[in-house]
Order: structure tokens, then sequence, then C-alpha cells
């Protein structure tokens, strides 16, 4: 039968994702509009937005910290093409991000000591062949397989690699291991529901070495240069961002960073997000038509929570008729506005795809799972009809 109660923020995209709870227009009333962001209003926004991520995420006092162009994407690739090529590089892919990653190493960069570690959609790489003496180049949390690395005990403490870290879909709802960690980046969009278009940029006091004792023998673009006539660009983290950001998008990240502290910080952050993840967990154990694509329980998301279809009916099907199947369910779903943008990647095996972020409230993800079923049921009748 079709449910009746309906999530009160039906929003599970994966990005961007939902806001905060309790999120208005009025959050925004302060920021800084037709202001310069460079005037000194602005820079204390700015600030703003670098300490309270610095203290949420227990960031080392001797780590830099800035806001950069182009979401995480140009955080990563910014980090990619400043700091890659000193030494050979092991990229991991397990999803379509880090497949990215390793299609902009191996055929951008055209690095030539590459070792490219791939898995499949719910699986890792083997961790233990990532080598101590070259670069690594990763996704702490796979967005689009929902399979995450469990910890870093897998990075050496005695490395003479840089680490590289999209941590993106993980930052403020897992925990990082910063002295493991050279090189981190994530996107606004994600854990805190903010707005796209700006990253986050971590550096090490060894990714700092290493840009100024090395330089790429290829060109780089204004937005990716972390350095000045040789030396290590200290401004950029300091408040002075390499172009314009959006104050309007600083206001929000503000206001998300501020709802953290307000509800416990980190460890209340990540603890909302595991009781989202309990709940599809308590779902699937009673549903026998999907399960978790994330192969084993230590390394399943609770931030991008991928499910596959796994009843006879769905698996005979062509793998273009799942997809449609699948889409034909996320459109009745949305149309009955109880869930919005479930479905997997485009790149993914056919599946659902269910953010259940620190901003997802876990009544409206106990709400959305009825839904699931009637809608699954509807998709079947239809197609036996």
């Amino acid at each position: 039968m079709k449910p009746h109660v309906r999530p009160q923020n039906p929003c599970f995209s994966s990005g961007p994702c939902a806001k905060r709870p309790g999120w208005t227009l009025k959050a925004l009333d302060g920021a800084l509009l037709g202001r310069s962001h460079r005037a000194k209003p602005g820079r204390a926004k700015i600030d703003e937005v670098v300490e309270r991520s610095r203290a949420l995420l227990g960031i080392p006092r001797d780590y830099r910290v800035a806001i950069v162009p182009a979401s995480d994407t140009g955080a990563i690739e910014m980090a990619m093409w400043s700091l890659l090529g000193a030494r050979g590089v092991d990229v991991l892919a397990w999803e379509s991000f880090g497949e990215g990653w390793a299609t902009d190493v191996s055929k951008q960069l055209k690095l030539a000591d590459l070792r490219l570690m791939r898995a499949e959609y719910g699986a890792l790489p083997d961790l233990a062949q990532v080598a101590a003496d070259r670069d690594v180049v990763f996704t702490w949390n796979g967005t689009t397989s929902g399979v995450c690395v469990a910890n870093g005990d897998w990075i050496k403490d005695d490395r003479q690699g840089l680490t590289l870290c999209d941590a993106t879909s993980a930052a403020f709802a897992m925990e990082l291991p910063w002295p493991k960690l050279d090189v981190v980046t994530w996107s606004w969009q994600k854990a805190l529901g903010g707005e796209a278009a700006h990253g986050m940029l971590v550096l090490s006091p060894r990714a700092v070495a290493r840009l100024e004792s090395h330089t790429p023998p290829w060109p780089l673009p204004k937005i990716f240069r972390l350095t000045s006539k040789g030396k290590f660009n200290e401004g950029i983290f300091k408040g002075e961002t390499i172009n314009t950001p959006s104050l309007l998008a600083v206001e929000d990240a503000i206001d998300g960073l501020r709802w953290a502290e307000s509800i416990g910080g980190r460890p209340a952050l990540i603890a909302r997000a595991k009781a989202n993840l309990a709940a599809i967990a308590a779902w699937v154990e009673r549903t026998p038509w999907i399960e978790f694509l994330a192969r084993d329980p230590a390394t399943r998301s609770w931030t991008s929570v991928c499910l596959k279809l796994v009843d006879d009916w769905f698996q005979r099907l062509p793998v273009e008729a799942q997809r449609a199947a699948v889409k034909r369910l996320e459109a009745l779903v949305d149309a009955e506005g109880a869930g919005f943008d479930i479905a997997g990647h485009r790149d993914a095996p056919p599946g659902l795809r269910i953010w259940c972020g620190s901003t997802v409230e876990r009544g409206d993800v106990e709400a959305l799972l009825p839904w699931l079923d009637w809608a699954y049921g509807e998709v079947r009748r239809a197609a036996a009809a």
C-alpha cells in the first residue's frame, strides 16, 4: 500500500546535499553582498570559515588551510598538478571520482612512474600494495560506490611519499587521521549542506616542503599556482583567495559550521550520519530485494549509501532495462514528494544512492524507506502487466 508519511525534508541528493535542519534564507542575512572579499569584513568572513573548519575537523595548527576555486574538483586537481611528479605515484580507484583522478594523472600529467590500483564497485583495491616511498592519490569515501577506507592504518608513519586524499564525502562525517594525510580536499556542498563552487585545500608541512623543492615540468594555470617565485604562497592560506569567492556562499558555509558546533561538533556530526546508516541497514536486513553495494560492512559508507537491487526479476533484466527500472522507481518517489535524487550515479551499477550525511534527519530516512518498497512494487507490477 502507498505510505502516508513523507519525509519533512525529501532531499537525499549526494551533492548538493540537504541543508542543515531548520535552514532558511534568513541564515544568509549577514552576507556581505556588494563588498570586496579583500576588505577587512570580507577577509574576516573568509578567515572564519577557515578557522571554524580547522577547529571542527581537528586540523593541526601547522597544517595550512585555504578556500580555493572549483569545488573539491578544483582543490584535488590543484594539488595533483602542483605536487606530483617528484616521485612515483600510486592512484587508487574504486568508483568514478577515483577513476577521474586516475585519468588526469595518466592521460593529462602523463607520469611515467605510475601504478593504477583499481577495484570494481563494491570493493577496495589491496591497500597493502601502496608503497611508502611513492605518492598516493585516493578518495577516502567513494561517493558513487558507497565504499570507504576503514581507517588510515595502511598509510605508513615513516612514509617518504605524500598522501593526497579527496575527502569530500568524508570530511565532517568521518574521522580523518591528520598525521597520515598530507593533502586533504573537500567541498562545501557535501556534509554540511553548503553551496557549490568552492573547495577547501589542506596541506601538511611535508606538502609545503614539496611545493618549495619541486617545480612541475608542465605549465600551471593561475588558479592552480600555490607558489610565487619558487616560494610557498602563504597569502592563499591567510584569506587571500586566488580568485573572487561568493560571499553569499561564504555566509552559508559559516552558518553550516556554526550549526555543527551548536549540536556538539564533529562527534555529533558523525553520530548523526551513522544513525542514518543504521536505519537503512535495518531496512536492508528485512527487505529481500535490496542489498548494500559495499561488500564488506567495515568499508560501508555512512554518507553516500549505495544499494543494489538483487531479486531475480531485476537481475534478469539487461543493464539498460535495469537503469530504466531504477529511473521509474525514482520518478514515482519524486512525484509523491517523498524523496528526490535517489538513483545511483550514472557510472555505477544500476541501483539507489541515498545521502545520509550529517544534515539529514534519521526520521526522514525512516520515512523514505516505505516509499521505496511501494515504488519498487509498482515498477514490478507495471512490468508484469
